[in-house]
């Protein structure tokens, strides 16, 4: 046994797959699996203890809670066998009472257990194919009873006893609701199935006889003695918050009008899909118990009803819907209360009520509360924090701060603090995280996603993202241990990052496969790595390259760790060994015994090493490792162990594993080595905390005290006025009282008046009813006395004739007994002599018998010897005849060969020929429905060819017409054409003007540019001399540092020349401190002189200094002056531009006008075409006629002169305008790039000229 002990202190998790999960222990403590182990668990105090799973187990499959809560049954498959071990829970620790391993049955699982009422029988359903119900004493380990329950192999989910009866069993599973019944040594069945079989996934036992099933199509069933009595279906309810975004929803769809069943449009894999979604929302009703006042159930993901007993003889109405509420720090809140519940349980005062749920959680409620709000929804609470749901992937702990980083396949990360055990942080993610990192400090974590690798801080309520990498699938990462760099797995490479400036400093590459684990040194100066390539090796951070290497390439390594002093690398792998690997070579190989080691790490003193293994145990050993079998194992997940930790004062161990749990272990060593170093400095109690949050908090406070003030006054105001109140209502009342107490008094008298009067009259009555009942006794006394007298004479006479009677039956009994007497002689003498002569008879059969007997032993003889011949002779013959037969037989059976040879052949050719009739009739019929259809379209083409005739036919004399018409529009045209030729030459000068100033643009802008580039080059200019002035900055720092350590140099000299001059009347040790301080000064001397600047280039760098300095001082003149000459040059192009840009703006608007002119001038054409279809010969109007508004419009004199002077006023608007902008330019800042083209200018650049 090895000296490093592992006592496991704290675990967080929960296993959901065992079934009845959880249980309550006494009113503060309940009992649930977790890893390998059930935990016993405090409610107020938060403590754990731990009962141990059985060695070699390989899971829990079942729980079960003995009724008086003595023992606990925990069913288990250990090396492959099933296993049922009884706890006894009243010693500390619990100690193991009974083991059943041994079975006379087949069995491989066992499903469900269940105590009886009096705790001195068990019972266990087997899972299937066995599906047996199996009935212990298991105190004396007795099998009473065993039965097979399913014959179909159908899941049996849950087993219980009737709760006040031990004979009477109940088993519940997939289309089963047995009750079984132990009489005579035997289980035997008491109710019989009836109707359609239903999925019961759950019961629980109401009173003697009532069992409570629930299924999962959300039906309760209550049976009383085995029949089915009541029955109900629970419908799946949604939070109010989900109602009404369905009724929104509903709203609008309402508009829309959808096929119904029938039509043709609603095909029948709708139809399908829709029953299968109203299957799916069903709830499932996967857990029940039972109450005083009736019983919970789950009702669906997330939902536990109440149900109480109701006034009626068998019914039950639901009084509480509770819910599990969402979690706002999950990826998906609305989905985050869809758990399945599987396990259900009242306190013993049943004012708490305990879940479990599918994704590893606890909930707890306090039933208390449903009688004081019992209008608000009620919610369930965590039991303590929400916990993994799935494998963890990645652990760290940090150096600052008592905190244990997680992440888990279940996209979440989680930070716990091990000396409080609790949730510090949690927060779940849109992607898997498969490996986190603590910094050193505690302050940051570094979390490799399927997509990233995420920096974040941890802030003190959040963890919040601050950096991404783009490190895909990143499986592996780790911090140094001074927190200046990381390193990151992407596949086989390892990239280092600085974790201040975020840059790739190094990408490490050599590994053929994916690198599985990393570990930095002591001093993070190397790096070790190892992969499931069989190699191992040890990177120079410094260089960047491999510094030794240790390739097997027969196993796949998974984990690796190094010791203190970075000499010895410690790597486990597939081939069941633990590696101690030392300048490129095995050392030692220590083997794991029949497990794969897939965890390893080293304490920080050196002394201890812990490894996880596959089957989910710890080993603990110390270093030098041990050749033989010297570790401690220990028990501790249901899973293999995927990371392993020890925190920086080697004092706890912290483990996970594939079954979602982080196990807390404390570690010591029995020898006393490795003792707790005391800390010098305490863990760290800092936080990081964002301004804004603080600024929103202090915001938030400032609300609240503000709103604490005013409800103050207005309660002081209130509390006033309802004193004011109960003042005057307490007058009114006071003076009411009074009132009521004088009338009540007056009351009073009258009614004592009349009780007087009242007692009067009963006295008379009473003395009235005296006098009466003593007459009437009078009487009656005198007529009972005669009654009496008659009745005692009749009685004499009955007496006499009894006598008689007594005297006349005495008689008969003698004659009849005399008469007997000779009967019995006469028959005992008539059966003697009939006797005698049997016995006669008798013997002469006897001889008769005896004689035939000799007679049939001869005629026995000579048979036997006649069949003995006969026997032989029919023997010879039927052997030949079998020999015959056999040879036929054989010839047979080659004929039966080849026939059947022959059939096999035929029969394929008959089905290959049938199923060549069946495709061929299949071609046929598609052929046929190809031909309809294609007659469809014909008939359909030849319909569509008429209509298009038509149409064409229609077209044809459209066209016509339309010929027509344009022949009239060209010769309007030619008008027109004349016209525009005559417009353009007036646009032509105004368009050259706009070609001008577009140019005078472009050579601003090539100004501009101009002026950019020489700025550019001034700020290279300044950049160059900044980074000469922060070199020169440095050489001072530097010389200024020399020049200190001389000084200080000069006081040691001075205090060992003072220490000298004391020996001054010692001459030999004068002479021997001289000599000491001349080896201990005059080379490091010689030194400095060596390392030193020599004065001529002290005198060179500081004149070189200088003229830079004078340079840079010209340098930052000239740049002031011309950015001031930049500045004035910016504004006067600004302005010049902002005049062009107007100016240009202007001739655009007169030539919109032009164009609309033209336009204008088009539509009055249009009018004259019109005018003459009706009749008028001529195109252009003559002057004798009255003039038309179009035809007004084309009179160009008249036109123009009206442009021109709209056209001035506009030049005199935009010329107001840009008076003002100029004012409004002078005070805006300058800009540095070229001006954007205006939406007018590229409306103007694309369109024709």
């Amino acid at each position: 046994m090895s000296v490093i002990v592992a006592q496991s202190l704290h675990i967080f998790g929960l296993r959901s797959r065992v079934a009845n999960n959880v249980c309550y222990f006494d009113e503060q403590i309940i009992i649930y699996p977790s890893g390998n182990s059930c935990v016993k668990y405090h409610l107020e105090q938060k403590w754990q203890k731990f009962i141990p799973g059985s060695e070699k187990s390989q899971g829990m499959l079942a729980l079960a809670m003995s009724p008086n809560r003595r023992y606990l049954a925990i069913s288990e498959i250990v090396q492959e066998k099933p296993t049922i071990t009884i706890y006894e829970l009243s010693s500390v620790p619990c100690k193991k009472r009974k083991v059943l391993s041994v079975f006379d049955f087949p069995v491989q699982e066992f499903v469900s257990l269940a105590f009886s009422p009096d705790s001195k029988y068990l019972v266990a359903q087997t899972g299937p194919p066995e599906s047996s119900l199996a009935y212990w004493m298991w105190e004396k380990q007795r099998m009473m009873a065993i039965v097979k329950a399913d014959m179909q192999n159908n899941s049996i989910y849950q087993v219980s006893f009737n709760p006040q009866d031990n004979t009477q069993v109940c088993i519940t599973g997939n289309g089963i609701f047995k009750l079984f019944r132990y009489t005579e040594g035997t289980l035997k069945q008491t109710n019989f199935q009836r109707g359609e079989p239903q999925n019961c996934l759950s019961h629980v036992w109401l009173s003697e006889d009532r069992v409570m099933v629930g299924t999962d199509t959300g039906k309760l069933l209550l049976f009383e003695s085995g029949d089915l009595r009541w029955e109900t279906s629970i419908e799946c309810k949604e939070p109010p918050s989900e109602v009404e975004k369905h009724e929104l929803a509903h709203e609008s769809e309402s508009l829309i009008e959808f096929p119904t069943a029938s039509s043709p449009d609603l095909s029948s894999e709708l139809l399908c899909e829709a029953d299968g979604q109203r299957q799916a929302s069903l709830p499932q009703v996967s857990a029940i118990a039972a109450y005083s006042k009736g019983f919970a159930c789950s009702a669906g993901p997330g939902v536990v009803l109440l149900f109480e007993k109701t006034e009626e003889k068998e019914g039950y109405r639901e009084s509480r819907e509770i819910r599990i509420p969402q979690d706002q720090r999950s990826s998906d809140p609305n989905q985050s209360d869809k758990q399945d519940i599987t396990c259900l349980c009242f306190s013993p005062s049943e004012e708490t009520l305990l879940i479990s749920t599918s994704k590893n959680q606890l909930y707890i409620f306090t039933t208390s509360s449903t009688e004081i709000i019992k209008g608000e929804p009620a919610h369930f609470e965590y039991l303590n924090f929400p916990l993994h749901s799935a494998s963890i992937t990645g652990l760290d702990t940090c150096i600052r701060k008592p905190l244990v980083a997680t992440c888990s396949l279940d996209r979440s990360v989680r930070i716990w603090n091990y000396e409080t055990n609790t949730l510090d942080l949690y927060k779940e993610y849109q992607e898997e995280a498969y490996a986190v990192s603590l910094h050193p400090t505690g302050l940051y974590v570094l979390v490799g996603f399927s997509d990233k690798l995420r920096l974040m801080n941890l802030l003190i309520d959040d963890i919040r993202t601050f950096k991404d990498f783009t490190v895909r699938g990143c499986r592996e990462c780790s911090f140094s241990n001074g927190g200046h760099l990381f390193a990151a797995v992407n596949g086989n490479v390892i990239h280092i990052y600085s974790t201040t400036s975020f840059e790739n400093v190094n990408n490490l590459k050599g590994h053929n496969g994916k690198v599985r684990s990393v570990m930095w040194s002591a001093d993070d100066n190397k790096l070790i790595s190892c992969g499931t390539d069989g190699a191992v090796y040890e990177w120079s951070l410094l260089t960047g390259k491999r510094e030794s290497e240790c390739v097997l390439k027969s196993c796949s390594y998974s984990n690796v760790a190094i010791s203190p002093d970075a000499k010895i690398i410690f790597a486990v792998g597939s081939d069941q060994t633990l590696k101690e690997i030392s300048d490129s070579s095995i050392l030692r190989e220590v083997p794991a015994f029949d497990v794969t080691y897939t965890a390893v790490v080293v304490s920080h003193s050196g002394r201890m090493v812990f490894t996880g293994t596959s089957v989910g145990t710890i080993r603990s050993m110390k270093y030098p490792l041990p050749v033989h079998k010297e570790f401690n194992e220990y028990q501790a997940h249901a899973g293999p162990i995927t990371k392993m930790s020890i925190t920086c004062d080697d004092q706890f161990l912290l483990t996970v594993s594939e079954d979602g749990c982080l196990l807390i272990w404390k570690v010591y060593d029995k020898e006393g080595r490795g003792l707790k170093r005391e800390k010098e400095v305490g863990y760290a109690e800092e936080v990081l905390i964002t301004k804004t949050d603080m600024e929103e908090k202090t915001q938030v406070m400032l609300e609240l005290k503000t709103r604490v003030e005013e409800l103050k006054m207005e309660n002081e105001y209130q509390l006033r006025l309802k004193d004011m109140n109960y003042n005057e209502k307490m007058k009114e009342l006071t003076e009411k009282f009074i009132q009521e107490m004088e009338s009540l008094k007056t009351k009073n008298q009258v009614l004592k008046a009349e009780k007087e009067k009242q007692k009067l009259q009963y006295q008379e009555q009473l003395s009235e009813l005296m006098e009466k009942q003593s007459r009437e006794v009078q009487d009656l006394e005198s007529g009972n006395n005669q009654k009496l007298l008659l009745e005692y004479e009749k009685y004499q006479e009955l007496q006499v004739k009894s006598q008689r009677m007594q005297e006349e039956y005495e008689k008969q009994l003698h004659d009849m007994e005399e008469a007997k007497n000779q009967a019995l002689e006469e028959l005992t003498e008539y059966y003697e002599a009939k006797l005698h002569e049997k016995t006669t008879l008798l013997e002469e059969a006897q001889d008769d018998a005896r004689q035939q007997l000799r007679e049939f032993e001869e005629t026995k003889k000579q048979i036997e010897e006649d069949e003995d011949r006969e026997i032989q002779e029919i023997k010879i013959k039927y052997e030949r005849r079998l020999r015959e037969e056999r040879e036929s037989n054989l010839r047979l059976k080659g004929e039966t060969g080849i026939m059947r040879k022959k059939f096999n052949s035929l029969q394929k050719e008959i089905e290959e020929r049938s199923n060549d009739i069946e495709t061929m009739r299949m071609e046929q019929q598609k052929l046929q429905g190809v031909i309809k259809s294609l007659e469809k379209d014909i008939l359909g083409l030849k319909r569509e060819i008429q209509e298009r005739d038509e149409t064409i036919q229609d077209k044809e004399k459209r066209i016509y017409d339309l010929k027509k018409k344009n022949q009239e529009l060209e010769k309007f045209k030619f008008v027109l054409d004349y016209k525009i030729k005559e417009l353009k030459k007036q646009i032509e000068p105004r368009e050259n003007d706009i070609k001008a100033m577009k140019e005078q643009i472009q050579e601003m802008e090539g100004e501009l540019e101009r002026f950019h580039k020489q700025n550019m080059q001034l700020e290279l200019n300044i950049t160059e001399l900044q980074q000469k002035l922060k070199a020169t900055e440095r050489e001072m720092h530097r010389e200024q540092q020399k020049e200190r350590d001389m000084e200080a140099l000069v006081k040691r000299f001075k205090t060992d020349l003072h220490n000298c001059v004391g020996f001054i009347q010692e001459p030999k040790k004068l002479k021997e401190g001289i000599r000491e301080l001349y080896d201990k000064y005059v080379q490091q001397a010689d030194m400095v002189e060596i390392v030193g600047v020599d004065t001529d280039l002290q005198q060179e760098y500081t004149r070189q200094r200088d003229h830079l300095e004078r340079n840079l001082a010209t340098l930052k003149k000239k740049v002031v002056k011309e950015s001031e000459i930049h500045r004035a040059d910016n504004v006067r192009i600004m302005q010049e531009n902002v005049s062009l840009i107007k100016e240009i703006n202007e001739l655009r608007r007169e030539l919109k006008v032009t164009r609309t002119q033209v336009n204008d001038l088009q539509s009055a054409l249009g009018l004259n075409r019109k005018n003459k279809k009706q009749g008028i010969p001529d195109t252009v109007p003559s002057r004798d006629r009255l003039p038309s508004p179009g035809v007004l419009r084309l009179n160009v004199e008249e036109e123009t002169e009206r442009i021109i002077e709209m056209q001035q006023l506009e030049i005199k608007h935009l010329r107001d305008q840009i008076q003002g902008q100029e004012q409004v330019l002078a005070l805006r800042p300058l800009s540095g790039g070229r001006l954007p083209l205006l939406e007018i200018e590229r409306s103007h650049e694309t369109q024709p000229q």
